[in-house]
């Protein structure tokens, strides 16, 4: 899509990031530091380098006399790197501009440029960390729970383990097949086994203690307990070194077995709410099991205190996952194990989880799940149990089980944030709309300015008509008493726009503008001057008399 002048000058007003890069380049740029540029942008992911325009906010359009014939330049870099570039010139009054946007590199292979994996960093190219580059190696790895041991057996699996496959399997499916089955016919119809050949997702669901030890000792959840986030000792320590199916009940009761239950009361409101959620704690636990890196030789750590629960599990995120897009997309580093999760339902569907932890968290109030100390070795997640707001849970009560099952996680994490007075980002908008329609959340203002509240219902539950009637602000005809009456105290010096945003300090510039709009149609406020030295004064502009003039 060409790049029109509207957007490169909304591009200006940006910072520079991995997918957007200015350069003055005034008299040229050298065709290897460009092809260099390409190689780089292709391995994070594509983005547009442009030419002629300062690279320091605010920017300023200089021009650029580089690469007049963007047409050779497209072929060279295709020769070179077998990458197809776009190119767009536009001639501005300021000067001659030049977007070249380089696409995304192949799916599983980073692009080399004279041998070396470059990637941008500040204003320099420079060679590829190994981490990215294994990264990106293995988007078209196999998956390894699918991966056959060739030492293991049949017999290497525990039958107790595999009957609480079949039996949660068969609550699911209600098939009668599945308990006709026998469990290597069972095994075989869940893909775990091949005959004789035991994939690495059997060992890790059902192994038993000798064959894991043998075979797969990775395999292995460490459960701790300690008294408090600063004691070094720890009160108990369990290590499990078994089937999957048949330590999962345990760990939970391990978990449980301090779980304190918070009680809040307000009138005839009661709510119990213990601190450690057992749905969100059973979707942690899944989730470790299902995306850790087997490869690796460390275990599963589970580490208990009494209002924090961390879950460390070897390996980064998966390809394409991180800690800002988890919520959105889904992608089992073990889809083999999180098959077989799902065959049971334990799982709804492959990669699910972390939204059921978002929104159990969200529910009770609690902080929301924090994986900000994963790196690229591993995952850390932290679920903390200390209730926010009380407030919050009477919300969620009135609110209802019905319309709650109508709310997605994104508009739990909108109501959320709309409780909380937080501010909105623009793809939260739709949800937030959305909660209006269901009469959960009211909007104040248009357009940009526009915000968003709880509905009056909730407010008058809490006790807090009051700060309704703050956060919904005043009315039209009130906004604009208070504009005049400021005009009209300072009619001697005039009233800057400046001073009267402070009047309503709530409202955005346009809305404002808007207000004064009226209230000069009505010849109630005039205006002398333009722009920056505006000054508003009351009552209608006084009429030129141009008798006195000779």
């Amino acid at each position: 899509m060409p790049v029109t002048t509207q957007q490169l000058r909304a591009w200006m007003q940006q910072r520079e990031h991995e997918h957007l890069e200015f350069k003055e380049a005034k008299q040229q740029l050298h065709t290897e530091k460009l092809i260099k540029y390409a190689a780089a942008f292709a391995n994070e992911g594509g983005g547009c380098l442009v030419l002629g325009i300062s690279n320091t906010i605010p920017r300023q359009i200089v021009g650029t006399q580089a690469f007049r014939n963007t047409q050779n330049i497209k072929q060279l870099i295709a020769e070179k790197l077998q990458l197809r570039v776009e190119t767009e010139e536009l001639h501005l009054p300021e000067g001659r501009v030049v977007v070249f946007t380089f696409p995304s590199r192949p799916f599983g292979l980073p692009v080399a440029c004279d041998g070396r994996y470059l990637m941008r960093s500040g204003e320099a190219l420079v060679s590829m960390t190994t981490d990215r580059l294994r990264a990106i190696f293995e988007e078209i790895a196999p998956d390894y729970s699918a991966t056959i041991c060739e030492q293991a057996t049949i017999d290497d699996l525990d039958p107790d383990a595999i009957a609480i496959f079949r039996n949660k399997w068969h609550q699911k499916q209600r098939k009668e097949w599945i308990l006709q089955y026998s469990d290597r016919e069972l095994l075989e119809a869940a893909e775990l086994i091949f005959g004789d050949e035991i994939t690495i997702a059997a060992l890790v669901l059902f192994g038993t203690r000798r064959a894991l030890t043998r075979h797969l000792a990775q395999a292995e959840v460490i459960f701790e307990y300690r008294s408090s986030e600063a004691s070094v000792s720890v009160q108990q320590r369990e290590n499990f070194r078994n089937a999957f199916f048949s330590i999962e009940n345990r760990l939970w009761e391990l978990v449980n077995l301090r779980n304190e239950v918070q009680q809040f009361r307000d009138g005839f409101f009661r709510r119990d709410i213990p601190t450690f959620n057992e749905d969100a704690v059973r979707e942690a636990l899944l989730n470790a099991v299902s995306h850790r890196d087997y490869r690796l030789g460390s275990s599963i750590f589970i580490r208990q205190y009494p209002r924090k629960l961390e879950i460390n599990s070897p390996g980064g995120f998966p390809v394409g996952i991180n800690e800002s897009n988890i919520l959105n997309r889904q992608y089992p580093r073990n889809r083999r194990i999180a098959e077989a999760f799902e065959r049971c339902g334990l799982v709804e569907r492959s990669g699910q989880g972390v939204d059921r932890m978002f929104e159990a968290a969200i529910k009770e109030s609690k902080p929301k799940p924090d994986f900000s100390q994963s790196d690229a070795y591993q995952v850390v997640l932290v679920l903390r149990g200390e209730v926010k707001n009380p407030g919050f849970l009477r919300v969620i009560e009135a609110i209802g089980e019905i319309q709650l099952q109508q709310l997605t996680t994104i508009d739990l994490l909108v109501l959320d944030r709309i409780f909380a007075a937080a501010p909105l980002p623009p793809e939260f908008r739709e949800s937030a709309r959305k909660l209006v329609e269901m009469g959960l959340a009211e909007a104040v203002g248009r357009g940009r300015g526009q915000r968003f509240l709880l509905a009056r219902k909730f407010y008058q539950l809490l006790g807090q008509p009051a700060a309704y009637t703050r956060k919904k602000g005043l009315d039209r005809e009130t906004n604009k008493a208070l504009l005049l009456k400021h005009i009209t105290d300072n009619q001697r010096e005039g009233s800057p726009l400046s001073d009267l945003m402070a009047v309503l300090p709530g409202h955005s510039r346009n809305q404002v503008q808007r207000l004064l709009r009226d209230l000069k149609k009505e010849n109630q406020i005039y205006v002398t001057g333009k722009t920056r030295a505006a000054l508003w004064y009351p009552g209608p502009k006084p009429e030129v008399n141009n008798a006195d003039n000779p």
